[in-house]
C-alpha cells in the first residue's frame, strides 16, 4: 500500500497523489500559499482519495471565510455521496468524519475526532496541524498544548518535520502560560527550520506575554527574511511587530506597518487580515488617537464582505471597525442580525452559536457602548466575561484588546476599585509593560494622588525606553511584505 512520508498508509491513493499530499502537508506546516496548488494537484490525480478530499475540506475552512466553506461543503458532499465510508480504513474514516463535523459547524467534535485519530496515528501531520488550528479557533489552550505534546514521543528525532511539530507545541505551551518551556521549544524549532513561521510566531508570543519587547523586536528583525513575505502568517507577524512598537511608545511605526502590511488599497480583504487591522487600530484608539481615514477604509472593507453568522471572533472585529469609524448603525445592525439568527431554530452542535450568544454578542455590544461613551455599560458587559474570552477563540494577545477595553472603561467610569484590581493583575504578569504603568498613572490621577501618578509615569517612561532599545535602528519597511490571502 502507498504510504505518506511519515509511514502512514494511504487508501485508494497512487504514488503520484501521495507525493502531492506530502507536498501539501509540508506547505501547510510552513503556512505557504503553495498548499492550494498542491491540494488541487492531489485531487486531480487522485479524486477518490479520502485524505485528499478531507484535506481539501479542511483548506476551505482554515481561513474562516464563509464563502470558501460553502464551496468546500459542496465538493465534499459530491464526493461522499458515492463513497461507502464504513468500509474505509479507520484513518480515512476519521479524517472524513472530522471534515464533515467541521463543515457542519461542530468545531469541538471535529477536534475530538482528530485527537482520536492522532492516538492511532500520532505521525499524521495533517491531523495534528488541523487539530491544532481547531484548538486555536475554539480557544482550548490545554488541548492546543497536549494534542501535540501527546504525539511528539512517536516522532523520530531524525524526521525533519519533527521540528515543525515542536513549533506547534511551543505555541500550545505559550497559550498555557508555560513561557520558559515555550521559548525553549520555539527557539529549538526555528533553529532546526528557520522558515517555521508558526514557531517564530510562538516565540514572539512568549516575549509579548512577558513584556520582553526589545527582545521581541530584535528577534523579528533578525529573521524577517524568513517570516515577512511569502506565507499566510506574514501579516499577523507584522501585527505583532506593531504591538511591540506601541509598547515602545512609537505609534508612528505601528501605523506605518498598518499602512504597508495590515491594510491598504491592495489588501485582499480576508477576515484574518482585517481582524488584525481592527485590533491594532482599536488599541491605538484606546491610547487616545483617532486615525479616522484608516477606520473608514477598514469599515468599508468589512461592510463589503457582509458576512453571514459564521465565526463570532470575526464579528467582534467587524464591530470594532464600525465602532472605531463611528458607524454605529452598521455595528448595531450586525448585532441585531446575529440575534435574529440565534432566535431561529438551529443545531446546538454549531459551535459558533454558543460562541456568539455567550461571548460574541456581549463583546460587540460593549464595543458599541464604548464608542458611545457608556463606559459603565462596558464594564457591566465585560467584567463577568473577562475570564471566559478564550471561549470564542484567538490568543491571549489578540483577546487583550477586550481586556484593555474593560480597563479603559473602568477608569473612565470611576470604577476605581475594579480598575485597581485589573491593573494589579496586569502589572503582576507584565511588570515591564509601559501600558500597564500608564494605566496605573491614570488611576492615580482619578484618585487625586499626584505622587503615585508621577511614580507610575516614571515606570511607564522607563519601560517604554527599554522597549525602544529594539527600535534604535530604523524598523524594517513592511512594504515588501505584501499581504497574502489566508
Amino acid at each position: 500500500m502507498v504510504k505518506d512520508r511519515y509511514g502512514n498508509p494511504l487508501y485508494d491513493c497512487t504514488q503520484e497523489t501521495a507525493a502531492h499530499l506530502d507536498r501539501a502537508v509540508e506547505a501547510l506546516l510552513h503556512f505557504s500559499p503553495e498548499v492550494e496548488q498542491a491540494v488541487g494537484d492531489a485531487l486531480s490525480s487522485g479524486p477518490a482519495s479520502p485524505v485528499a478530499q478531507s484535506f481539501a475540506a479542511y483548506l476551505g475552512l482554515l481561513g474562516t471565510e464563509p464563502g470558501e466553506a460553502v464551496t468546500a461543503r459542496q465538493r465534499f458532499d459530491r464526493y461522499t455521496t458515492g463513497v461507502d465510508i464504513p468500509s474505509l480504513p479507520v484513518r480515512e474514516r476519521l479524517h472524513l468524519a472530522a471534515a464533515a463535523a467541521w463543515l457542519d459547524g461542530d468545531m469541538h467534535r471535529a477536534g475530538g475526532l482528530l485527537e482520536e485519530l492522532s492516538l492511532a496515528y500520532p505521525t499524521d501531520a495533517l491531523a495534528l496541524a488541523v487539530g491544532h488550528q481547531l484548538d486555536f479557533f475554539t480557544g482550548d489552550a490545554v488541548r492546543l498544548r497536549d494534542r501535540i505534546g501527546g504525539a511528539l514521543g512517536a516522532w523520530d528525532t531524525e524526521e525533519p518535520h519533527r521540528g515543525l511539530m515542536m513549533g506547534m507545541y511551543a505555541f500550545g505551551l505559550e497559550e498555557s502560560g508555560q513561557y520558559r518551556l515555550a521559548e525553549q521549544a520555539g527557539l529549538a524549532a526555528v533553529e532546526q527550520n528557520p522558515r517555521d513561521v508558526w514557531a517564530i510566531h510562538a516565540v514572539v508570543h512568549t516575549y509579548e506575554m512577558q513584556g520582553r519587547v526589545a527582545e521581541g523586536i530584535r528577534y523579528l528583525d533578525a529573521r524577517r527574511d524568513h517570516w515577512s513575505r511569502g506565507n499566510y502568517l506574514n501579516v499577523h507577524n507584522w501585527w505583532h511587530y506593531a504591538l511591540y512598537a506601541l509598547e515602545a511608545g512609537d505609534t508612528a511605526t505601528a501605523l506605518s506597518i498598518y499602512d504597508a502590511a495590515l491594510h491598504n488599497a491592495d489588501s485582499p480583504g480576508t477576515a484574518m487580515e482585517l481582524l488584525d487591522a481592527a485590533a491594532l487600530l482599536w488599541r491605538i484608539r484606546l491610547a487616545g488617537a483617532e486615525p479616522t481615514a484608516r477606520w473608514e477604509a477598514l469599515a468599508d472593507a468589512w461592510a463589503t464582505r457582509a458576512d453571514p453568522p459564521y465565526y463570532a471572533f470575526n464579528d467582534v472585529h467587524a464591530v470594532m471597525a464600525y465602532a472605531g469609524a463611528g458607524r454605529l448603525g452598521e455595528a448595531t445592525r450586525l448585532v441585531a442580525d446575529r440575534r435574529r439568527w440565534l432566535a431561529q431554530e438551529g443545531s446546538d452542535t454549531v459551535t459558533n452559536r454558543r460562541m456568539t450568544m455567550e461571548i460574541g454578542l456581549p463583546a460587540c455590544e460593549a464595543l458599541v457602548a464604548h464608542a458611545q461613551g457608556r463606559h459603565g455599560t462596558v464594564v457591566d458587559l465585560l467584567w463577568p466575561l473577562r475570564r471566559r474570552f478564550h471561549e470564542f477563540g484567538g490568543s491571549h494577545a489578540q483577546r487583550d484588546a477586550l481586556q484593555k477595553t474593560l480597563l479603559d472603561s473602568a477608569l473612565r467610569s470611576g470604577r476605581h476599585e475594579l480598575a485597581r484590581a485589573l491593573i494589579s493583575e496586569r502589572i503582576g504578569l507584565r511588570p515591564d509593560s509601559s501600558y500597564n504603568w500608564s494605566a496605573r498613572a491614570s488611576l492615580a490621577d482619578g484618585l487625586g494622588d499626584a505622587a503615585l501618578a508621577a511614580v507610575a509615569r516614571r515606570h511607564a517612561r522607563d519601560a517604554s525606553e527599554a522597549a525602544a532599545e529594539g527600535l534604535r535602528t530604523p524598523p524594517p519597511r513592511p512594504d515588501s511584505a505584501a499581504p497574502s490571502a489566508v
